[in-house]
């Protein structure tokens, strides 16, 4: 797809990955609407892009409250009368051993990393379907395929996503909507930081150093590969793979 003047939802747009991806789509020419919770950081990256000519959209949303999901939506259809990218960044870690995961914040983990982009698909699914197709980019994980001690919760809400991204390809291919999952490995990002959970698991996470030889891509890297996966359309995009 050519991404200059296409209207682009990006979620979790305010920091890390998010916030080098709608960077790295502004410069081609993408019409923005940043979401995520934090209105502060969400505008202050507006401005900088308003200030490069950049038609931008900020909508502050918790997408944790999925009644939310359909009006933030209908606002950036209302503002730009169309939707031709949606890209499901936003997500969260949780760290905990299987057999101690707290259910609670695993409910949380499942609803904003798998319910709410499901809702982001529905919500945009019937206007793409109107405009003739579309492009949905759901942001996974590489440990959604490993089994890392500690991470099995989160692990799990990408992999369900995987299968959701998957089985919607097939499902909306005939309409031209075109869905990517997208698999970043470990990025240098305040993601880890960020997780719920357990809080001595949290700790170790976070004070821990990459093993030797493993590869630590910057944000700015995996906006990269996201926008090559735009252009290219491919099933999957992973770090390893030519943009």
């Amino acid at each position: 797809m050519d991404i200059s003047g296409k209207v682009t939802i990006l979620t979790g747009a305010s920091a890390g990955i998010g916030l080098a991806t709608a960077r790295q789509f502004a410069a081609e020419g993408a019409k923005l609407v940043l979401v995520s919770r934090s209105a502060e950081k969400l505008q202050r990256l507006a401005d900088e892009l308003q200030a490069q000519g950049q038609d931008v959209l900020v909508r502050p949303t918790d997408l944790r409250q999925l009644e939310d999901i359909p009006r933030m939506v209908e606002d950036a259809f209302q503002r730009f009368g169309r939707i031709d990218i949606l890209i499901n960044n936003a997500g969260q870690a949780v760290a905990g051993t299987m057999a101690a995961l707290n259910a609670e914040d695993f409910r949380a983990i499942l609803v904003l990393n798998l319910w709410a982009p499901l809702m982001a698909m529905q919500a945009v699914t019937p206007l793409m379907r109107q405009a003739g197709g579309g492009l949905i980019i759901n942001i996974s994980s590489m440990v959604s395929k490993m089994f890392l001690p500690g991470l099995g919760g989160y692990a799990a809400s990408k992999a369900a996503l995987n299968l959701i991204s998957g089985t919607a390809r097939a499902e909306l291919a005939p309409e031209n909507i075109r869905v990517i999952t997208m698999y970043p490995r470990m990025t240098a990002t305040d993601f880890g930081k960020n997780s719920i959970g357990n809080t001595s698991m949290r700790e170790r996470q976070r004070n821990s150093s990459p093993r030797p030889g493993m590869v630590v891509d910057t944000a700015e890297q995996v906006a990269e590969k996201i926008l090559a996966a735009a252009r290219n359309e491919p099933a999957e995009q992973y770090m390893t793979e030519e943009a």
